[in-house]
């Protein structure tokens, strides 16, 4: 359906027209946008983004296609794409498919031919926004009767499904508790020589907690305060001393277990060009990130410190606790895409998990 009208409506009533290049569906979802220059192949299978349409800022987007992997995960997890210039002609050695046939193959709508950094400023001033991405004929009042959207308070078991599976590595043995993990964390745990068992958040767990030196807990979609069920699980594995690295829903996820509160922010934070700073070593990241909430620093129990600050706002991107192994950021350490600045998070972890043996 490349070339016909569809129009995204947000609930504020702004209306913005484009052409489809994806697939012919009408969606609902949360409206979120992405500052990133490349990565659109990772950006589109993280899921994170499960229920979410995706405005992506920068002009030009398809223009290295599709390779054939690997991917975060095995499926595009936006509800819908939102670009200003789509390529349909793409170039480069590894690719296999053009972005539009591998968007019609996920049954995943888009459009182009959208200002989208007019977009982003009125997402920015008016805050995070329900919308609908829509055939231009479909009028506003039908699609709030019939156009499904996903239920965001159960939206990490959309992506965390399964059973539990191991993966070959070295001595050290690593549980990744799983709210929606992206495929690099799993990698850069491997490849530094850990055997990894990952476990969907909702399996039983616990046992396997005698048998490992660490837990991670992961990315995922939706508001952490939703999990609170969760949250009581997690705290048993604080109180077992194991330790703990925590990214981004799994950040958050550890923050509440020990009793602080998260909250949501305007618009979020979700590029590949975030600065951090460790405000131990005042050193300074630039980081990748996925995220809508964040957590409430104020609100640390006194044996938790803050690890890391946003360098735009303000905002917390990690705790630390003062005496226990327990470690949480609110960005990606793992990138994928982004820069890999802080991979050296998962060498410390793994040498405290080794180091409980």
């Amino acid at each position: 359906m490349h070339g016909l009208s569809m129009k995204l409506h947000l609930t504020d009533d702004t209306v913005v027209a484009g052409r489809a290049f994806g697939a012919d569906r009408e969606v609902g979802g949360e409206v979120v946008f992405n500052t990133g220059m490349s990565g659109y192949v990772e950006t589109l299978t993280d899921p994170s983004y499960r229920g979410q349409i995706l405005v992506l800022t920068y002009p030009l987007q398809g223009n290295y296609g599709v390779p054939e992997g690997p991917f975060e995960s095995s499926r595009i997890q936006v509800e819908g794409l939102i670009v200003t210039r789509y390529s349909a002609r793409p170039s480069h050695h590894s690719l296999v498919t053009t972005l539009g046939d591998w968007l019609k193959s996920h049954n995943v709508p888009a459009i182009e031919g959208v200002d989208t950094r007019t977009l982003t400023r009125r997402l920015r001033e008016h805050g995070t926004m329900q919308g609908f991405l829509l055939r231009e004929s479909t009028p506003i009042e039908h699609a709030k009767a019939n156009v499904s959207s996903i239920d965001m308070a159960r939206v990490v078991g959309l992506v965390a499904q399964g059973e539990i599976t191991r993966h070959p590595g070295g001595d050290t043995r690593v549980l990744v508790i799983d709210t929606g993990a992206k495929a690099s964390i799993i990698n850069k745990l491997q490849v530094r020589g850990a055997a990894v068992t990952v476990a969907p958040f909702a399996t039983r767990w616990e046992p396997l907690l005698d048998e490992v030196d660490g837990v991670v807990l992961t990315n995922g979609p939706g508001d952490p305060a939703d999990l609170m069920p969760l949250v009581e699980r997690v705290r048993t594995v604080l109180a077992r001393g194991l330790p703990v690295l925590g990214i981004c829903l799994g950040h958050q996820l550890v923050a509440l277990a020990a009793g602080a509160r998260t909250y949501k922010l305007p618009y979020g934070h979700r590029s590949q060009n975030q600065p951090v700073m460790d405000v131990v070593t005042r050193h300074a990241y630039v980081t990748s990130q996925n995220h809508g909430y964040a957590v409430d620093e104020r609100t640390l129990p006194s044996d938790w410190a803050p690890w890391f600050v946003n360098l735009n706002d303000g905002t917390n991107e990690g705790i630390q606790h003062r005496y226990r192994p327990f470690r949480t950021v609110q960005f990606h350490p793992e990138a994928a895409p982004g820069p890999l600045d802080t991979e050296f998070l998962f060498d410390d972890f793994l040498r405290m998990a080794t180091g409980m043996r």
